[in-house]
């Protein structure tokens, strides 16, 4: 499984993205999850993603300018597992 967080660096989206390691950690390390950060602005419009941060799962758009906490993002990633 693919996780995306999509941010410029703004401290919101390097919020998500520690949000993101914590939620995935707490899955334990077999969980066998990427997790990768994206600042390109030219890929966020390409996956239509306007605002940021972003959050995708295996390419599909989970989050759109929000923060979501490490324990709602863990559920996010339980529903596509």
């Amino acid at each position: 499984m693919k996780v995306e967080v999509l941010g410029p660096g703004c401290h919101r989206c390097d919020q998500l993205y520690e949000n993101t390691k914590t939620a995935v950690a707490s899955m334990g390390s077999s969980s066998g999850i990427e997790i990768t950060k994206v600042s390109d602005v030219k890929y966020f419009t390409k996956m239509g993603v306007f605002m940021t941060p972003g959050l995708l799962i295996d390419g599909e758009v989970i989050s759109v300018g929000k923060v979501l906490t490490a324990e709602e993002i863990k559920q996010k990633i339980e529903e596509k597992l």
